[in-house]
């Protein structure tokens, strides 16, 4: 028999470390308890409320859709301190569809206009948005019992009046509960019900649920605390938030056994359904008379003399195929949306590409969606769009970094700003984070939380690691939980909320497109970080449940250092490269890569890649599409037979000969996903659907599911392909190494292509491609010192600052006529940008090139002080020049510091206001400047510290050449180590002290963490306690060390572990 209770005001994780179960939790509750309805009301928001119905129709839990929400004070836009912090609550359920559309509008609208440290309505908004809304004002945060508790009966009855005159009787109701232990809440309760008998205002019992059970008090107020800091008390804490069951609420209600019975009444008031899993697309504008499909076709047909291709009987049967499919399942309008997306991006000069399967369409590279010709690589249509799979397409787009919000500004001045909205996603409680927390909310020390997270492994395969699964693997981290209580508390509680959501975020590419007003479809609210974007507060999965599709606007650092690289070609030579029409068998190119020089190249760079090209010598872009795919786990067996069989040939094998058809590119072997999944098609008897299966199997690695698809392709191949068994064991032990790691070939052609078009501008104009690189890479300073040192082994020269030559970012400027340069380099060197002078503020960089643009170089020292008129220009930005070598040109820097004070007395005078009056104004001629005080030019070392603090990296040399013999001995360096980790291996190796922390052992003993480093990379070393007490003079940033020790791998962090530290 169904319960006579039904909880209306429930809160789940989503209400942000107020609550703790899950939706699915509360679902199972429920159904435990007989509960055949629910509601979901969390605090300002419907995050769940998606979740929430698929979960509880499936369960066969009638879903209320609610918010608990805030009330202003006043009207919602007053946001005064003083008169509009303390706020109420009202709980308002969706009765109908109409309810449930005004909720959207309502949780809206409390974001974007009443948005005052909670989003808050207020009454005039309720009043608008009434139709279909039930109403429960709360026994605690509601307007009625607050008044009641301040002591002003008549203001709670003319507050009720209010929302009766909003809402009526018929739709409004009194919250009571049971809470004894909270202070004056049964005196409270008593005037509620006093205040329902005068009003006609029905009362409903609840109980407010912010946990499951009492047992789970405890996590949810420690949870409370890591939202409100750890000494934060809530005044109710004592008292019992579960789930209660219906014998309970009888029990406590047994005077008013109506007021529980009202929440079945109201349950059954409260119907809300939609349909979910269809699609709408945006409102894409065509011709009169024309149809979506009409148009799609007519951009197809334009695209075959666009894209140079000759019309033949195989491309219309594939162009036909695709439109058939195409136009069939309903997708002509999300082809036409996206084609215009990336042809005006293309347009405006913003390089794109897409990833995934989009490629196999041929289709989509006719009308601009993708830029590889499926047909010439042998890309099947059926990996993108499966006929038999009913899925929408998802192309993802790759526009470069720096342009994307242009792109996304686009979408919005052609669908209109109410329709277009980045996805909203969710920060959650992981492993590590909800420990450290939970040890910081209990009160705990810092590094009581860090030690117990530090033993937790990351995730992996892109899996995150789980406090349980942490404890199956590290025996450390069972002995403590097992002999250390405070650890054993840490840890069950961090086990109780880790997965919770914590806050609201941008999802990194997801973009949806409304046909109408989006508040239609998902709540809508700003991004909390204050970027003015509008983020839906249903996720990308949400979303997509309620209709809209999601377009990924992928940002790629790639694209936007290719464009950058071009621009600086066609600046300097006049000549415009089309990147997308570069030759694709470019000697030079093929030559570079051979040579395994990679370092700054999509997808080819890292040593393990690099040694594989070398011993490759690729000559074709299959075999570097080839490459981006095998490079992975798994498919990486394969590289040395895809090795062997390119160099000779004889070696080709194909285990049926039917394999050929797909497999002549990849010498015989299995390189892609589409390989293993055209191998069950063609052998196996698999239809794409089946195939479809069979690669989500392999995705997810559940052993249960692989020996299934394994038997049943076996069965397949000897039934089907008429294999021997043993052929068919042969295919599947190739077959079986792709589970997981497969890589899909449409995205290994178009991401195959960048990476060629990145090496082809490496190896054609190295000095304007790892200018872009440099200034792709600013702020990150190990990314900098690996590229300066490829600029280096290059020989390009690269300069520190300089007022005359930089620009706001790296630039390329003539190389030094005593600059050692190689021919490639073509006599040009590379000089940093003003603004990578750390510290020196936007402003002052600005004036510096503004005035020099305007009225030409800075002839002399005493012309730059005059003209550059910036009150920036003061000590700390002047000083900075000197000491990063931008005012080398006229004079040493030793010389400048030492005669800071007339430099900037000297500015002072110059451009002072009123000239005329100062000491230099009278006289007639331009006054020279003098250096009166003398002094030494500065040492290398100091020179060498100046930029390393300013610039992020040694730029006039390394401390450690100054060593050269030493480090030559060495044959080892950091960036070896990094690139090729060998755990236990012994080393001795030349370093320098980048950084030093040091921290007191359990014993009271200092040791310290230091951050070597060398011209390849850096990496942290451990000094153990005896070797820092002997050494810890020498252990300070800028010296340089000898040190012997192993390599350490603990948890995924790979350090150096010290035995001997030598000074050098």
């Amino acid at each position: 028999m169904s319960s006579r209770f039904i909880h209306l005001h429930t809160h789940s994780h989503y209400s942000f470390l107020q609550a703790l179960p899950k939706v699915p939790e509360l679902v199972a509750a429920a159904k435990k308890n007989n509960m055949d309805a629910l509601a979901l009301t969390d605090a300002g928001n419907l995050h769940g409320a998606i979740e929430f119905y698929k979960t509880a129709t499936k369960a066969g839990v009638k879903p209320i859709i609610g918010v608990d929400t805030y009330i202003a004070p006043r009207a919602r836009f007053d946001k005064d301190p003083r008169l509009d912090a303390k706020r109420s609550r009202i709980v308002l359920l969706a009765e109908n569809n109409v309810g449930y559309k005004n909720l959207l509008a309502l949780v809206t609208q409390s974001f974007t206009e009443g948005f005052f440290e909670r989003p808050r309505v207020d009454m005039e908004l309720l009043g608008e948005r009434r139709s279909g809304i039930i109403a429960i004002i709360p026994s605690f945060a509601g307007n009625m019992a607050q008044l009641i508790k301040a002591g002003d009966r008549e203001g709670a009855a003319a507050a009720l009046a209010e929302y009766v005159s909003i809402f009526d009787t018929k739709h409004l109701f009194l919250e009571i509960s049971h809470h004894p232990k909270a202070d004056r809440h049964t005196e409270t309760m008593r005037a509620l019900a006093e205040l329902s008998r005068e009003s006609g205002v029905p009362l409903v019992a609840q109980n407010d649920v912010y946990y499951l059970s009492p047992d789970d008090r405890e996590a949810t107020e420690v949870m409370r605390r890591i939202q409100h800091g750890a000494h934060s008390k809530y005044a109710n804490e004592a008292e019992d938030f579960s789930f209660t069951t219906e014998k309970q609420m009888f029990e406590y209600f047994k005077e008013m056994p109506e007021a529980v019975d009202m929440s079945r009444t109201i349950a059954d008031r409260c119907n809300v359904s939609f349909e979910l899993g269809s699609w709408v697309f945006p409102d894409f504008p065509i011709p009169v008379g024309a149809t979506h499909e009409s148009e799609l076709r007519s951009k197809v047909e334009a695209g075959i003399a666009w894209r140079g291709m000759k019309e033949t009987a195989t491309l219309r049967e594939r162009i036909e195929y695709e439109l058939d499919v195409i136009i069939t399942k309903g997708f002509a309008p999300y082809f036409l949306v996206v084609s215009d997306l990336l042809n005006h991006a293309k347009e405006v000069g913003i390089l794109t590409t897409t990833r995934g399967s989009a490629a196999g369409s041929l289709v989509s590279y006719l009308t601009g969606i993708t830029n590889v010709d499926p047909i010439a690589y042998q890309l099947p249509f059926e990996r993108f769009l499966n006929p038999e799979r009913p899925k929408a397409p998802d192309i993802d787009m790759d526009y470069a970094d720096t342009r994307r919000d242009e792109m996304i500004a686009y979408a919005k001045q052609k669908y209109g700003d109410d329709k277009v909205a980045q996805i909203g996603t969710f920060g959650t409680m992981m492993a590590r984070a909800a420990v450290r927390d939970v040890a910081r909310a209990l009160g705990h020390p810092y590094g009581v939380g860090d030690r117990i997270a530090k033993l937790i492994p990351m995730g992996s395969q892109g899996f995150p690691m789980t406090i349980t699964h942490a404890m199956e693997l590290e025996e450390d981290l069972r002995t403590l939980y097992s002999e250390d209580d405070d650890v054993r508390e840490i840890l069950d509680i961090a086990k109780r909320i880790e997965g919770s959501a914590r806050h609201t975020g941008v999802h990194a590419a997801g973009v949806v497109i409304a046909p109408t007003p989006l508040t239609e479809w998902t709540p809508v609210q700003p991004d909390p970080k204050g970027t003015e974007k509008l983020i839906t507060q249903y996720d990308m999965h949400a979303v997509e449940d309620v209709g809209l599709l999601k377009y990924d606007f992928l940002g790629i650092t790639n694209l936007s250092i290719l464009a950058d690289a071009i621009a600086r070609v066609e600046a300097d030579t006049g000549a415009h490269i089309d990147i997308e029409t570069v030759p694709l068998d470019d000697t030079k190119t093929f030559t570079m890569l051979a040579a395994g020089e990679t370092e700054g190249v999509f997808q080819l760079n890292g040593s393990g890649m690099t040694r594989y090209l070398k011993e490759l010598k690729p000559t074709t872009i299959h075999d570097i599409n080839a490459m981006v795919a095998l490079y992975r786990p798994g498919p990486m067996e394969t590289i040395p037979a895809y090795i062997e069989r390119k160099h000779n040939p004889k070696l080709i094998r194909y285990l049926d000969e039917r394999m050929k058809e797909y497999l002549d590119f990849s010498y015989g072997l299995l390189v892609y996903q589409d390989d293993v999944l055209l191998t069950a098609i063609k052998l196996g008897g698999y239809s794409w659907l089946e195939a479809d299966v069979l690669r989500k199997a392999m995705g997810k690695k559940i052993p249960a599911e692989m020996a299934a698809q394994k038997e049943k392709l076996l069965k397949g191949f000897e039934e089907f392909g008429k294999l021997s068994k043993e052929k068919g064991q042969a295919l599947w032990k190739l077959i079986e190494p792709f589970a997981a790691y497969g890589f899909n070939k449409a995205h290994a052609a178009s991401y195959g292509r960048v990476a060629y078009q990145t090496a082809y501008m490496k190896a054609n104009y190295p000095v304007e491609y790892l200018a872009a690189l440099l200034t792709a890479g600013a702020g990150d300073t190990e990314e900098i010192a690996t590229l300066v040192a490829e600029c280096s082994r290059l020989a390009i020269p690269v300069l520190p600052p300089d007022v005359n030559e930089s620009g706001a970012v790296f630039t390329v400027v003539s190389a030094p006529r005593d600059a050692k340069i190689l021919e490639k380099s073509n006599g040009k060197a590379i000089r940093f940008g003003l603004s990578s002078i750390k510290n020196f503020g936007e402003g002052i960089s600005e004036a510096i090139l503004a005035e020099r643009i305007a009225r030409g170089p800075y002839e002399t020292l005493a012309d730059f002080l005059s003209r550059v008129g910036s009150k920036n220009l003061n000590r700390k930005s002047l000083e900075s020049l000197i000491k990063c070598g931008a005012l080398d040109r006229f004079e040493e820097r030793g010389v400048l510091l030492a005669n800071i004070e007339s430099l900037l007395a000297f500015h002072r005078e110059m451009t002072a206001a009123a000239p005329q009056d100062s000491l230099f104004g009278v006289l007639a001629t331009p006054v020279a400047l003098s250096l009166p005080t003398k002094a030494a030019s500065s040492s290398l070392q100091d020179k060498l510290a100046w930029e390393k603090e300013l610039l992020g990296i040694y730029v006039s040399g390394y401390p450690l050449d100054a060593y050269k013999e030493k480090t030559k001995k060495a044959g080892l360096s950091i960036g070896k180590i990094l690139a090729d980790p060998q755990p236990g291996l012994p080393i001795i190796l030349p370093v320098l002290v980048a950084d030093v922390r040091t921290i007191l052992t359990k014993n009271g003993e200092k040791m310290a963490f230091v951050r070597f480093e060398d011209k390849t990379g850096s990496i942290e070393g451990a000094v153990f306690p005896k070797l820092f007490k002997e050494h810890a003079a020498h252990i300070s940033p800028g010296t340089c060390l000898l040190v012997k020790g192993h390599i350490s791998n603990r948890n995924g962090e790979l350090s150096l572990a010290l035995d001997a530290v030598k000074e050098l």
